[in-house]
Parts: structure tokens; sequence; C-alpha cells
């Protein structure tokens, strides 16, 4: 599958607003959950930002920092790209569905804020961090860096995903081709992180799209799902007791109906679906996470927090 866009950091007024709006929304979130982090079980978990390391005796003495250690008396090793302590991949499905609702905070939005929340932690730590899109093809791909001038491209191609649902571009999933592109893309032992409603175009191929996921593990990555849904109204379908006329994002079908009449053989089907996922995921040793949109930003960094414990 071949990646259909190229990099650019030139934006436009209006991307450079959303840029600018991402970076402080993220900027934000973290320093508050981090703040939270002292009064929970993750005390004692750095999330300091870790420029330096502890000089060890023997060390060539290049790259100390003597101006730190003016203020110190202790001595720092500068850290460099290659010291990174770990190199993570977000992977956001910007298809058509992942525009659900078209009023207020979508899915794909959700997606967005929380890939550049989980930058601006990376950036504490020193972790890199690379960014997939997909939908129909792999839209952008970028090998995982962890320099400022990659975590600015990276906010800017986050800040150019924003914008209004079009249903005269309808962009389907396909996911098990994007997947497999990705795994083939990502060279370096990585932890993965999928945002994703899980709706492909075509329903019958489940099975491979977890061999597409397996293709991620099989190549020695960790793989977070992030199970992304409006859970409201896609999971539980609470709407208003009258007729709807229901529009898929991705084929245009329509079909009417009444939710009370539905809405029990709905929402089983929905929960048998969501048992699957979950057992299939188990079954690969991938960390499935319900990611509801209206439940904001710790739902996603504590199971990012307690899987990049597991991995140190």
């Amino acid at each position: 599958m071949a990646i259909t866009k190229k990099l650019t950091t030139e934006l436009k007024p209006e991307e450079l607003k959303e840029f600018s709006r991402l970076e402080v929304l993220a900027r934000q979130v973290v320093e508050g959950f981090i703040t939270g982090l002292h009064k929970s079980p993750f005390h004692g978990f750095s999330v300091e930002f870790a420029e330096h390391r502890i000089y060890n005796t023997g060390e060539s003495t290049r790259h100390i920092d003597w101006k730190l250690y003016g203020r110190t008396e202790k001595l720092f090793i500068k850290k460099y790209e290659e010291e990174t302590n770990l190199r993570c991949q977000i992977v956001i499905d910007d298809s058509s569905s992942m525009y659900f609702p078209e009023k207020g905070l979508n899915k794909v939005s959700f997606a967005i804020q929380c890939a550049a929340v989980l930058i601006q932690l990376f950036k504490k730590q020193r972790d890199a961090a690379g960014l997939s899109i997909f939908s129909e093809t792999v839209e952008l791909h970028t090998q995982a860096k962890s320099t400022p001038m990659h975590q600015k491209l990276l906010f800017s191609e986050l800040g150019k995903l924003y914008h209004p649902y079009n249903p005269e571009q309808r962009k389907k999933t396909m996911t098990v081709e994007a997947l497999h592109a990705i795994a083939d893309s990502v060279h370096k032992r990585s932890l993965v992180i999928i945002f994703s409603d899980m709706f492909d175009s075509q329903p019958d191929r489940e099975n491979e799209i977890f061999s597409a996921l397996q293709h991620l593990k099989h190549n020695k990555h960790e793989v977070i799902l992030f199970h992304v849904t409006d859970k409201n109204t896609e999971e539980d379908f609470k709407f208003e007791n009258r007729p709807y006329r229901f529009i898929d994002m991705e084929s245009g079908n329509e079909v009417k109906v009444h939710p009370s009449e539905v809405r029990d053989a709905y929402v089983a089907s929905m929960a048998a679906r969501h048992k699957e996922l979950m057992l299939h995921c188990r079954q690969y040793h991938i960390d499935f996470v319900e990611a509801d949109i209206k439940q904001g930003f710790r739902q996603i960094l504590l199971p990012y927090l307690v899987k990049r414990i597991r991995m140190q």
C-alpha cells in the first residue's frame, strides 16, 4: 500500500490555529495528569523531562552539562536521539465513520486530541513518536523521532486533520491493508498505539483484521488498541423515542427506523461484537481499551502509563 501524503511544515492560517490549540491543550492535560499522579499509585513513576542522565564514573566527560553542574554540584550527561527510552507509533483511523457524531466532539477529533496529549507526554519522557494515518490507504506515515522539530511536525499534521465531515468524500476503512503496510514500515521495535472504531468497510473480514494486528506482534511490537466509540449512541443506542433516518457515513446507505423497535437487538449485537474484540485481543496479547469520547483523557493516559511501566 502506497503512502499517499507528503510531509510538509507549511500551515494555512486555520491549520496554524488548530496546531496552537492542540499544543496548549496537550500541555495543560499532561501537566494536570502529572500533578494527579502524585496522589495515585503511580507516585514513584518519573514523568519528568529526561534531558539528562546521571554521569557514571569512567565515562567520557565530553557530554557533561557543566552549567547544570554549576547549579547542582552534580554531574549529568546530556541525552541525545540515540538514547531514546521508547519508540511509539501512533496510528489514527481517519475514515468517514470516525467523523460521528456530526455535531460536537466526534471520534476522530477525540483521537487527534489524545494523540497530541500522548506526544506531549512522550516529549516529557524523551520518547520517540511517529504518526500513521489511514482510511482506504495509509495517508501519512512518519518514522518515530524525539527531536523538537519532529514533534512540531506531528502537531502540525494532527492539526490538518481537523475538518468537518464531508458526505461527498466517503472514505472507507481498509483496516487490514493499512495495518499490514504499517507493520512493514515500522522497522524498529515499538509500542504501537491504535485509535480506531474498528468498523471495517468489509465487516466479514474481522479475522483478517486480527491477522494484521498479529503481524505487528510478530514484528516484536507491543500494541495498545483504543477502541474509540460514542458509547451513549453507538453501543447503548440511546436515541429519543421518535423515528430516525440513519445514514452509513462510509457507504451512504440509509435506513428508517424507530429506536425502540430495534434497541434490544442492536445492543445485544454490539455487546457480542465488543466481547469478540476483547477475546481476540487477549488471544494475541494486545491491550484492548474502550475509549468513550465522552470520558476524557485519563482513560487513555493511565493504560499507556501501565503499559510503559511493564515495558521497562
